[in-house]
């Protein structure tokens, strides 16, 4: 009865330990509350519209554009490649084996501007320990044969009017051959050659230092004109070639040179017909020799389509063309559309959207990242 007595007291303080409230000490902290959500932020609606106030639209930068239909020329999209143009470009090569040396203002660096002519580095021939070794003994042999021709000349001189003249000027005839024979090995040696700029421009590779040893025929410098280059693009549509109006290229996007067609090959390469464009205007243009570009070429044909700048144009979580729509003051709507390049900078939408509406021209791949 006593055990059962202890027992009962001791559920009874139990319980009303459980009841009492607790309190937490004064350094205990549970976080900071987290913030209230409110409804004046940018979020994706159901239907797939984006709702973005004012002052987010102000943040992003949010520009738009008002449509207009307009005619604008069918643009074909070509892969190209810039090349050198072989009348404002060269290469630098030496004739000879030897070791390289700096020239007067030193070994060229990239981008620096030489003049035609200009000296870029000297090659000092080297030869092996087996053509040096022959050298020498020819030029030795050389220098005997020069003193035995020397003495016989001064003998026939001394011996003037008992013997023909014609001996005589044929005996000073062999000195002088021999002796320009003999400074020509001799100068092999050690010869030097100079390897000067072929035209004007800037240094667009070099692959070469000091005390380099190089082979003959090997590129050392490469010289390109940066206002003057060449892209080349391959065209798989022979009727393409009769049908060229302007063309540009894009080496990124956004980025537009205008170019201007020079001929088409005769001869297919790849299966496809190789068109090259000059680079136009008097200013560098942002290209480089190899580098892969695209080709826009407006043919003469025209067709309808709502111009707007290629920054309007995203892709939707399926992969596919959309541009965004200012529908109303807070509102932006997607708009799957199908369009086709005009240039660099600028698409020609065809279909999905309609003139009068207020496209999204700058932000709109911010705005596609709402969710």
């Amino acid at each position: 009865m006593k055990n059962r007595l202890l027992t009962l007291a001791g559920c009874a303080l139990l319980a009303g330990a459980i009841a009492l409230p607790s309190f937490a000490g004064a350094d205990h902290n549970h976080g900071e509350a987290a913030p209230a959500a409110t409804s004046n932020s940018p979020k994706r609606q159901p239907d797939g519209s984006v709702f973005l106030p004012k002052n987010s639209q102000r943040q992003l930068e949010v520009r738009t554009l008002v449509t207009e239909e307009k005619l604008t020329p069918q643009t074909v999209e070509l892969t190209g490649r810039v090349l050198m143009d072989a009348n404002a470009g060269g290469r630098v090569q030496p004739t000879q084996a030897g070791r390289v040396e700096a020239g007067p203002r030193g070994l060229p660096q990239l981008g620096q501007a030489v003049r035609k002519g200009e000296t870029l580095a000297v090659v000092r021939s080297s030869a092996s320990a087996i053509e040096r070794a022959n050298q020498q003994a020819q030029t030795a042999e050389l220098r005997s044969q020069l003193d035995l021709a020397r003495r016989r000349a001064a003998r026939l001189a001394q011996l003037e009017g008992t013997v023909p003249q014609k001996e005589i000027e044929a005996a000073q005839a062999d000195v002088q051959s021999l002796q320009q024979r003999a400074a020509a090995v001799g100068g092999s040696l050690a010869a030097v050659e100079r390897l000067t700029a072929p035209v004007d421009g800037v240094i667009a590779a070099t692959n070469v230092v000091a005390g380099q040893v190089v082979d003959a025929r090997e590129v050392l410098f490469e010289i390109v004109d940066p206002n003057r280059l060449i892209v080349e693009a391959l065209a798989f549509d022979v009727e393409l070639l009769s049908n060229i109006g302007t063309a540009s290229a894009t080496p990124t996007p956004g980025v537009s040179v205008p170019l201007r067609f020079m001929g088409a090959g005769r001869t297919q390469r790849e299966g496809a017909i190789p068109l090259q464009f000059r680079t136009s205007g008097s200013q560098a243009v942002p290209l480089a020799v190899n580098q892969p570009v695209k080709v826009l070429v407006q043919t003469k044909t025209m067709v309808k389509g709502v111009p707007v700048p290629a920054a309007a144009v995203v892709k939707s979580p399926s992969n596919q063309d959309m541009v965004w729509v200012h529908t109303g003051a807070e509102q932006f709507a997607p708009r799957p559309i199908r369009a086709t390049a005009v240039d660099g900078s600028t698409v020609s939408v065809v279909d999905g959207l309609k003139p009068g509406e207020r496209v999204v021209t700058q932000g709109a791949a911010l705005i596609n990242q709402v969710r």
